[in-house]
């Protein structure tokens, strides 16, 4: 099979190698569409030299012997394992089952393409990281809640949770991809759109200006989904004092100017791939699987929400060329090029 490999730059290389195999709880996927994020590019850079797809749409090829939920021909979109072998840039990648989930026959490949990565990042931010209520205990009490960076596909999810949740009123900071994130919102349930491209100042006094707009004397919870050139800091200046959560996406960046009083929390969406660690609090209390089983029931709500319209996916590009539009595309993700919109790859379409 075909197999594009990333390195620094970004530069990409297809190789010819051996289909892989799944294990017992693995799913082998035939990749009709690949999605990309930004972390495509970032981890090469990085030296991590790898295929670095992790967004899968496609039919199931072959599964594990313990694998009981799929079948050959199932249409499925799946998170691939970060930084692991066989990754969605090629035209078979594997899953684990419980990071893999059924696509409605309403839901096109192209866009069960853009769903897996993005909503569950923001899935494990709302939930997980900032404590708020799931869509199946969702609230009847004002919260409000900031999103800032609400057009990129993560951020557009937190919104698209956050509604499921009844979570209002949002805050959706944006810039350019703001027609797209009125189209998230529900204003009139006092959610609004704050231009960070009107410098620090503005936004930090449109977010102060939109609470009070809604009849909000504070707001405790916080999901950066950008997570650097100053956002955090705007988002602190507007936090209560007491009581607040900001849920962070960048595990590397450095945010000790974040005020003690905000409780600081790092999503990373790696964590449905790993096991609680035996000697953490988690383990010792005998919790074994913890974000794992999280991420199973949420892919599985995803598979429910996108058959029942709350869920949708993410606007999309689909790059000429498949795989060999590869390199140009994450070149465009590293200079920011794109806005509101992911990328994703026929892979059949590969020369």
């Amino acid at each position: 099979m075909k197999e594009a490999i990333v390195a620094k730059g970004p530069k990409v290389t297809i190789h010819d190698v051996p289909v892989p195999k799944p294990n017992a709880d693995q799913v082998l996927i035939k990749v009709i569409y690949s999605g990309s994020n930004p972390k495509d590019w970032k981890l090469p850079e990085m030296g991590n030299t790898h295929n670095s797809g992790d967004d899968i749409a496609g039919l199931v090829e072959a599964v594990g012997e313990n694998v009981t939920e799929f079948k050959k021909g199932d249409r499925v979109a799946a998170f691939h394992q970060m930084a692991a072998p066989n990754g969605s840039f090629a035209e078979y990648a594997i899953a684990w089952d419980h990071t893999t989930f059924h696509l409605p026959t309403k839901t096109s490949f192209e866009e069960g393409a853009t769903v897996p990565l993005a909503a569950m990042t923001s899935a494990i931010g709302m939930y997980l990281r900032l404590g708020l209520p799931e869509p199946w205990a969702a609230t009847t009490t004002p919260i409000p809640l900031i999103v800032y960076g609400a057009s990129g596909a993560v951020g557009a999810y937190a919104v698209k949770l956050a509604r499921a949740s009844n979570i209002h009123p949002i805050i959706a900071v944006a810039g350019k991809g703001q027609n797209f994130v009125e189209s998230l919102i529900d204003r009139s349930k006092g959610d609004t759109i704050v231009d960070y491209r009107n410098g620090d100042d503005a936004v930090v006094s449109g977010m102060k200006d939109a609470l009070k707009k809604a009849g909000v004397n504070e707001v405790r919870y916080a999901f950066d989904a950008i997570s650097e050139h100053n956002s955090f800091m705007n988002i602190s200046q507007v936090l209560a004092k007491q009581g607040s959560k900001i849920t962070l996406v960048l595990p590397w960046g450095d945010f000790s100017a974040i005020p003690d009083y905000i409780k600081q929390e790092i999503t990373m969406v790696g964590c449905v791939h790993m096991d609680i660690e035996a000697e953490s609090s988690e383990g010792k209390a005998g919790i074994k699987t913890g974000a794992k089983d999280f991420g199973y029931v949420f892919f599985r709500l995803f598979s429910r929400g996108l058959q029942e319209g709350w869920l949708t996916a993410h606007p999309y590009e689909v790059v000429p060329g498949g795989l060999n539009g590869l390199e140009t595309a994450l070149s465009n993700l590293k200079n920011g090029v794109n806005s509101a919109t992911k990328y994703v790859f026929k892979i059949e379409d590969t020369k």
